[in-house]
Parts: structure tokens; C-alpha cells; sequence
């Protein structure tokens, strides 16, 4: 595993990597890959050699639609089980 570096400041890099973004999250770099397998986290963006994911995707899919709608992320983490 890569070594992770500390995020600093009061917001996630835009375009985090996937080691950035599975620190931001509290989660293993292969639990983003599961996570995108299973819907809850979006693909990522590649171009070149790298593989980023725009956080403002992330952070919306993380978030219930609306106060009436099932969470996608809790429905999606209960299926697995």
C-alpha cells in the first residue's frame, strides 16, 4: 500500500488519488474499489498514467438525495452483508 499522505487544510484535495482518497474517507484503498464496483462511490477520472476521482462527485454520491429517499450509500453497504 502506498504511503498516505496528510491531508492538511479544511477541505479535500479536488482530485484526490485513490491512497488520498481512501484516507479522506477512513477506508482502504481496496474498499474503493468495492465501492465502485457496488455503485457507492463514482468511477474514477483517468488521464495519462494517473487515476483521480473529483471529489465533488464523490461527496454528492455519499449524500441521500433528498430526506424522503433511501441513503444509496447505507442501502448499498446493507446488501453487502
Amino acid at each position: 500500500m502506498a504511503q498516505l499522505r496528510e491531508i492538511k487544510g479544511d477541505r479535500p484535495p479536488s482530485y484526490p488519488s485513490k491512497a488520498t482518497l481512501a484516507a479522506e474517507l477512513d477506508i482502504s484503498e481496496s474498499t474503493v474499489d468495492d465501492w465502485v464496483k457496488r455503485g457507492i462511490l463514482p468511477k474514477p477520472i483517468k488521464r495519462g498514467g494517473s487515476v483521480r476521482w473529483c471529489w465533488a462527485l464523490v461527496d454528492a454520491s455519499l449524500k441521500p438525495q433528498s430526506d424522503q429517499e433511501v441513503d444509496p450509500f447505507l442501502s448499498a453497504l446493507n446488501d453487502g452483508r
